[in-house]
């Protein structure tokens, strides 16, 4: 079969074996397979995640000496059946599946070890207890999102938002862009993106931000409308609470209602929940230092080198800071289904579609945050370049 294999920083297209699924798995005829940001980093930093990877005692990353073939969001028709396979994966089932697999001993990541190659191309091996049939007659291009979208949703739940919080997301490429249409699903009111480019801010309020910015021209801090913005400064946190209590001392029994108001939520300042979806040295150390005092962090995006955090900083101002990665199976399961009942709209996140020779382009095109966002693979195509999706 035909595949995309990345060594040394160099995506070609080689044939190799085709692959048989062993019990309990499935072989797919990939139809669609994304692009992915983590691709993007591994194609030139192997090395250095995988040095990351190894304290986290997982020593099968990809490495940049070893070819692997990548691609880990994908949607594939089943083409043949492993043993101890249930009845509902038949083959000819259009499938999305959860991007880990048995090999060598082991559970790897799918498209990022050399011991679980990934859809780049024709046909991907998956695990049967981890992949779900298409509902609905969903779109391939849009069903294999639901791997980068059940990340986002796991963002989302991490962050305990509610729909009357106010959300600040930084950097609006796919990460940033799946958020916002997971919170635009969720019914969060109000919505600010912040982008340096004019492309991906576009995109931004089509997945349905209520409110754009440019981080070069205006704050997304002060974009916050005006009645729910927080406290910026800790003297106007200690005025408050010096003013508060003279009031609440004037009342008898002043500490019940103080305990019932706390309970209520009634004491704590405004706060947004910020989504760090940019992943560069800086981004979480700039956010302590402009965040309003109280906010919840929850950092999204993958910075590849070491970082710096002011501790005393984000302690004075009370920040929740939350790393998430990933998802689980049950999330990514239930975003097939928000994408195939229309309850969750990912569309206008996929800008291009390429074949398999035309990779290396893909790769070189995603450099331009104004051109592209997500690029799907067409192992079928034979577009060299990718070609814009039309809507």
């Amino acid at each position: 079969m035909k595949a995309v294999s990345c060594i040394h920083g160099t995506l070609e297209v080689v044939d190799l074996p085709a692959p048989r699924p062993g019990d309990g798995q499935l072989v797919l005829e990939v139809l669609r397979c994304g692009i992915c940001g983590s691709d993007l980093h591994a194609k030139d930093h192997a090395d250095q995640l995988t040095e990351v990877m190894a304290e986290g005692g997982y020593h099968d990353f990809m490495r940049s000496d070893t070819p692997v073939v990548m691609g880990h969001e994908f949607c594939g028709v089943v083409a043949e059946r492993g043993r101890k396979v249930g009845k509902e994966l038949a083959e000819g089932k259009t499938v999305v599946s959860f991007p880990l697999r048995r090999a060598g001993g082991g559970v790897h990541l799918v498209g990022l070890s050399p011991l679980t190659p990934g859809a780049y191309a024709e046909q991907v091996v998956t695990e049967a207890a981890l992949t779900f049939v298409v509902p609905n007659g969903l779109d391939p291009a849009v069903a294999a999102l639901t791997e980068p979208m059940s990340v986002a949703l796991h963002a989302v739940r991490r962050s305990e938002i509610t729909g009357k919080d106010v959300a600040i997301v930084l950097g609006c490429g796919p990460v940033g862009l799946a958020v916002i249409c997971h919170l635009k699903a969720r019914g969060v009111r109000t919505i600010v993106a912040s982008d340096f480019s004019p492309g991906r801010r576009a995109l931004a309020t089509r997945c349905g931000a209520d409110v754009v910015v440019d981080p070069a021209e205006e704050s997304p801090y002060e974009a916050v409308p005006a009645r729910q913005r927080g406290l910026t400064e800790l003297p106007a946190l200690y005025e408050l609470g010096v003013g508060s209590m003279e009031k609440l001392r004037r009342i008898p029994g002043w500490s019940h209602v103080y305990r019932v108001a706390d309970r209520l939520g009634g004491t704590a300042p405004k706060r947004p929940v910020i989504f760090e979806c940019v992943g560069v040295p800086g981004m979480i150390d700039g956010i302590v230092a402009a965040a309003p005092l109280a906010s919840r962090v929850v950092v999204v995006g993958v910075c590849m080198g070491e970082d710096k955090l002011r501790p005393a900083m984000a302690i004075g101002k009370e920040l929740d800071l939350r790393f998430v990665f990933g998802q689980t199976p049950l999330e990514y399961r239930d975003t097939l289904h928000m994408l195939a009942d229309g309850k969750l709209d990912a569309s206008p996140l996929v800008t291009g579609t390429v074949g398999l020779g035309g990779v290396a382009a893909a790769f070189d095109a995603l450099a331009d945050p104004d051109t592209h966002a997500k690029i799907l693979i067409d192992p079928a195509s034979p577009a060299l370049t990718p070609e814009a999706v039309r809507r």
